[in-house]
Parts: C-alpha cells; sequence; structure tokens
C-alpha cells in the first residue's frame, strides 16, 4: 500500500514501539489512531502528533470494545487498512520461584493481553478491511503482531512472555495463509532488547550490561528502527506470513 494512504490502528500506541510506529505513519502521510489504556499519556501523544493522529481508550483483551474501537476508528479516518499490534505486558517470574509455583492467573493474564489481545485486534480489523476497495495485487489491508526474540529464545524467568510471544508468532503464518481470500497481509516483527519507557530508570550498570550484550551495533534498539520496520511492511506488499527480528544479532542467554 501507499505509506501516504495508511489508515492505521495502534495498539499500545501512547507510548513506546507503539508510538515511534504511530509517528512515522503520520510523518509519511499517513493517519492513525492510538489505542491505549492510558488515557491521560494517550491524548497527550495524539496532540502531539497532530490532526492526522487521534486517541481511544481500549483493552485489548475486550472482543466487544475492539470492534466498536475499531468501528469508530475508521469514521475517524476515513477508512481502515493497517492495524498495528504494539499492546503488551511482561509478566516475568518463574514458573517455580522462592515462594512457590507462579500462579495461573499471572501466566494467564500475560497470554490474554499479549496474545489473545493480539488476535482479537487482529479479527476485529480484517472484517472491516475485507470490505475495503482492492489495491492493484487485491490488498486490502496489512496487519503487524509484535512478538519478540524471547519466543525463540526465552529466559529462565520469561515463560509466560516467551509463551506468549511464541503464541503470536505460531499464528502469524495461519492467518496470512487464511486472510488471502479477503486481501489482507500478515506480519510479525520480533524485536531485541529496546530503549522504551520500560528501561526508564534503570541501574547504569545494568542498562550497560544490556547493551554489551548485543553483538553490533553494542545498544539497545531505537523505537524509531521499530517503526522503520513497520513502514517496511506497510509498503512491501510482498511480505506476508513471515516474521522479522530486528535485534543487532543478539541471541538471548539463559538468564
Amino acid at each position: 500500500m501507499d505509506r501516504n494512504d495508511v489508515r492505521a490502528v495502534v495498539s499500545g500506541g501512547a507510548s513506546g514501539l507503539g508510538l515511534a510506529t504511530a509517528r512515522r505513519i503520520v510523518e509519511d502521510g499517513g493517519k492513525v489512531v492510538l489505542l491505549d489504556l492510558n488515557d491521560e499519556k494517550g491524548a497527550v501523544a495524539a496532540a502531539e502528533l497532530g490532526k492526522a493522529a487521534s486517541y481511544l481508550h481500549l483493552d485489548v483483551t475486550d472482543e466487544a470494545a475492539a470492534v466498536t474501537a475499531l468501528e469508530e476508528a475508521r469514521r475517524l479516518m476515513g477508512g481502515l487498512n493497517a492495524a498495528v499490534c504494539c499492546a503488551g505486558i511482561l509478566g516475568a517470574g518463574r514458573a517455580l520461584g522462592r515462594d512457590g509455583a507462579m500462579p495461573l492467573g499471572q501466566f494467564a493474564s500475560t497470554v490474554k493481553v499479549n496474545l489473545i489481545g493480539s488476535f482479537n485486534l487482529a479479527k476485529a480489523a480484517a472484517e472491516l478491511m475485507q470490505h475495503n476497495a482492492p489495491g492493484p495485487d487485491g490488498e486490502r489491508g496489512a496487519i503487524v503482531f509484535t512478538a519478540s526474540i524471547a519466543a525463540f529464545e526465552g529466559q529462565i524467568g520469561q515463560v509466560a512472555y516467551s509463551a506468549s510471544k511464541g503464541g503470536v508468532v505460531g499464528m502469524t503464518l495461519p492467518l496470512a495463509r487464511e486472510f488471502t481470500r479477503i486481501g489482507v497481509r500478515v506480519m510479525t516483527v520480533a524485536p531485541g532488547v529496546f530503549h522504551t519507557p520500560m528501561v526508564d530508570g534503570m541501574p547504569e550498570a545494568v542498562y550497560q550490561s544490556l547493551c554489551a550484550q548485543v553483538p553490533f551495533p553494542s545498544r539497545l534498539g531505537d523505537p524509531a528502527e521499530f517503526a522503520d520496520t513497520v513502514a517496511f511492511i506497510l509498503g512491501n506488499g510482498y511480505l506476508n506470513g513471515s516474521v522479522i527480528r530486528v535485534d543487532g544479532a543478539i541471541r538471548l542467554q539463559p538468564k
């Protein structure tokens, strides 16, 4: 699709990778609706991005709310042809920790937000996109998931997070195959260690240790580099059903 014709929703769009992606879409001439739980940050972010951006409150795990939010987003932008799923939580913890076994609710909540939330947004978006006029290749839209390199090399303490992100990777190809009939592409980006609000306030020694683990360049990823990858996916109609790692060649160690 033409990048200046993108009409996208971005979950987790009030900060971090989601906000960087929304900013890139607007810079390329598209329109975006930020979806998030943090109303204050969402409103500020939308105002910063200007008239091409709007904000809507959404819990991605709420099936009915996702349908309503995407319908409103389509109305606000005059169309919907892209959905970027960036909402997620870490859910760190060991299956057998010092205080005993991980409560099932902790595992389930991580999977619910990261995996089920991504599926929930994707199916609601696809349901609307199928009615778009097709482009030259028959394309009507694109969905981009956010996984993690932890989907492939999960560390000790990442069992819930890795399972949720592995699920995102696992549903990429089946959805891409299914959505061929409606002309909607499905791709996933698996970022490495990025400088997002989650690392703010981290002790300097810990921060530098993280940077040193990245082979080249030896630093954390810039959210703008994640956004560049999403822009590449949206603009390249032959990308479909695959996962792109953006990680500086890092491979996570057991712990």
